[in-house]
């Protein structure tokens, strides 16, 4: 239906990242989450070139006390794209799924350091875009300025990742 009022359905079928659950048991979960979501939409009949897929990335629980790099990160999270993403998807935006700021910037820059599909890798960030700045209204709403320019460079850090561009010694 979304298609046919020519809009572009986005497909959000996030796994939380709440629990102690390894790296592994996130990517069989998501394996699983995006077979059935693909599986349902080809039954819909959605033309999958004008979609967006807004997924999690592939890591461990929040509570799991296991430290995992952004690189192996990134080599999860685009293998079970490869493995379970239809290639005529033309776009994922990346949901936060509860990393901090930097985590999430990193992450994703990692992604597309090393993105070898067809893909365009981006983000779509809520408190990972957003939390800084909303630290600082909610102690001194007048103080625009300050918060303007914490969200637009919280923006380009994550415009850079989108490009694998971002480095650490750009944060402030």
């Amino acid at each position: 239906m979304v298609q046919e009022a020519n809009m572009v359905p986005i497909v959000e079928p996030e796994v939380l990242m709440d629990g102690d659950h390894d790296i592994d048991t996130c990517y069989k979960v998501t394996t699983n989450v995006l077979n059935e979501c693909y599986n349902e939409l080809a039954v819909q009949k959605v033309s999958l070139k004008g979609t967006i897929l807004k997924p999690n990335m592939i890591m461990p629980g929040t509570k799991n006390s296991k430290k995992i790099t952004s690189e192996e990160i990134a080599k999860k999270t685009l293998d079970c794209l490869k493995k379970n993403v239809p290639s005529e998807v033309p776009g994922i935006a990346f949901l936060s799924g509860g990393q901090s700021e930097q985590e999430a910037s990193k992450n994703l820059n990692a992604i597309n350091k090393i993105n070898d599909t067809s893909f365009l890798i981006t983000f779509s960030y809520g408190r990972a875009l957003q939390q800084s700045a909303l630290n600082i209204w909610s102690k001194e709403m007048s103080n625009t300025e300050t918060i303007h320019n914490v969200f637009n460079h919280r923006a380009k850090m994550n415009g850079l990742a989108s490009k694998g561009e971002w480095i650490q010694s750009l944060e402030i």
